[in-house]
């Protein structure tokens, strides 16, 4: 059974890994179609779209897989029919009210997020991509309860093949369409972003087909469960059930949608702190270069970085759960070290490389703006990850409580230093007000992870200053390999963009590899995987 389970677990991480990379490339051609004004028109619908997607993808599914697993151990499978049948129509009428809802909210949000005439795009304008994306929330939550109940039997398959479906749907849509509305029918610009942000519901058909598929084989089996039910909990009430699965579902949905909360902020307060400073003519561009298009490349190492270290989460609540105090700090102290060791120098390198990589994505329109963008928030990914983890370890300990209290406190600060910020320092005063947001979120979870896991930091302090030095050493390499291949190369060329990423990032890779191996660090952290890798690469030190 824990060979099927670490199956499924790998399925569903490699699905969501997938689509992730899928809507970080989809970018490039898109930018191509619609231009700066097309994207920066697509991204006021986007974050509407990302917290979404992050409740359907995250908060839902989880919840119900775990309330259907669990009563799927006691032998009472007629249960979780009972709720995935009513859940069906509670989910249905859940997405009906939410379209309804942001549909008809979309002007007085537009016109929040457009304060003022002189700004490029229009109050109609949003709203209208605002709506368009709207339509994806009829389908949305149905969808979820489906993935939910099919994880809940352990089948992690069809939510994996769903999320890339959907995903492949939507960009294909979301391409085409747009494609056919610049070049073939000549249209406006409104139509072929609105075109786009509807993907999102066809996308959505497209995964909810996959899982129909997924039902029709399956059912006969799923129905062969329900001859050995026990049929010992008929007492529990549907309200009970969602009670259950709505306080199981809030750690998870606040975690998911942190992000664009964030980005939500800026989305509505960025136009109106850019006017008041009378940099309306910029303000649309260097909000789509921030909120937009430098944070899809930014979530790349966070991605990873998490992946790694959300792999240690249930180890650490196992070690809890049997009150084995070393085996809990032993397995934090490895999620702290592996996290730091992947996101710090993969931040910094990021982050040294930002105008070949900003050139390779979004071409040399905005370069010197969104090189400096990308420069600044590359760090803050380090912070992205370290909620990411922080969070999670909090529900592995049982303290999801804090997890919200730290988000809100974290959202609030920047809600009240963002206008701010940005009226003294433009884009940069985003930045900052995310970081110190997210910074006072991460130190409240680190507190509570101190108090009621008592874990010292002590060790992690000291690995962090050796993993910050390795950093810091490779930085150097890397800067001098840049300074030297842009003598010669010219970012303003695809072809030696791609060069000078690939050469200066490989050569940061070996000196980071070389430091990790020779100070032992690396076999310390991932055991005979390193010493694999050293094998399968013969690396010669």
């Amino acid at each position: 059974m824990s060979s099927k389970l670490l199956r499924g677990t790998f399925i569903l991480t490699l699905g969501t890994i997938i689509s992730k990379a899928l809507g970080l490339f989809y970018v490039i051609p898109f930018n191509m179609i619609v231009g700066t004004q097309g994207t920066a028109l697509y991204q006021y619908s986007y974050v509407v779209y990302s917290i979404v997607i992050s409740i359907a993808t995250a908060g839902i599914p989880l919840a119900i897989s775990k309330f259907i697993s669990k009563y799927n151990a006691m032998g009472e499978y007629a249960l979780g029919r009972r709720l995935f049948k009513s859940g069906l129509l509670v989910m249905s009428c859940t997405g009906v009210v939410a379209f309804l809802l942001v549909y008809f909210i979309a002007p007085y949000l537009a016109d929040i997020i457009i304060p003022d005439d002189d700004l490029v795009s229009t109050v109609e304008d949003v709203t209208t991509v605002i709506r368009a994306v709207s339509f994806a929330l009829i389908v949305v939550p149905f969808m979820s309860l489906i993935r939910g109940f099919f994880q809940g039997h352990e089948s992690m398959g069809p939510s994996a093949v769903s999320q890339v479906i959907e995903q492949i749907v939507r960009i294909v849509f979301l391409l085409g369409g747009a494609a056919i509305v610049i070049y073939v029918l000549k249209g406006k610009l409104i139509t072929a972003v609105s075109i786009a942000t509807f993907a999102a519901f066809i996308g959505a058909l497209g995964g909810l087909a996959v899982l129909l598929w997924y039902w029709s084989k399956r059912k006969g089996n799923l129905d062969k469960l329900l001859l050995n039910d026990k049929g010992q909990l008929t007492n529990i009430s549907l309200p009970s059930m969602y009670k259950e699965i709505l306080i199981s579902a809030a750690p998870f949905v606040f975690v998911g949608i942190a992000n664009p909360l964030f980005q939500l902020v800026d989305t509505t307060t960025f136009n109106l702190a850019m006017a008041n400073i009378g940099l309306s003519s910029v303000s649309e561009t260097a909000l789509t270069i921030f909120n937009y298009q430098t944070h899809k490349i930014v979530i790349i190492p966070v991605s990873l970085a998490t992946a790694f270290s959300l792999a240690l989460v249930p180890m650490i609540t196992k070690a809890f759960v049997k009150n084995d105090q070393l085996n809990v700090k032993y397995n934090l102290d490895q999620t702290f070290q592996v996290l730091l060791f992947i996101t710090l120098p993969a931040t910094i390198g990021l982050s040294v490389l930002a105008e070949p990589v900003y050139r390779l994505f979004y071409g040399t329109a905005d370069l010197q703006l969104g090189t400096e963008v990308l420069r600044m928030y590359s760090p803050v990914a380090i912070l992205f990850s370290l909620y990411a983890v922080t969070a999670a370890i909090l529900q592995g300990i049982n303290e999801q409580r804090f997890t919200m209290l730290s988000l809100l406190v974290g959202i609030l600060l920047k809600l009240s230093l963002n206008i701010p910020l940005i009226e003294k320092w433009e884009t940069v005063g985003a930045i900052l007000a995310t970081a110190l947001g997210y910074t006072v979120s991460i130190i409240i979870n680190l507190a509570v992870i101190k108090v009621y896991a008592n874990y010292s930091f002590k060790l992690v302090f000291r690995r962090c200053v050796l993993i910050l030095g390795f950093t810091v050493m490779m930085l150097i390499g890397s800067e001098l390999t840049y300074k030297l291949l842009t003598l010669f190369l010219s970012t303003k060329s695809v072809a030696a963009s791609f060069i000078i990423v690939i050469l200066t990032g490989l050569l940061g890779v070996i000196i980071y590899a070389y430091l990790a191996y020779r100070t032992k660090l690396i076999y310390i952290l991932f055991g005979e995987r390193a010493v694999s890798i050293k094998r399968k690469l013969r690396l010669p030190f």
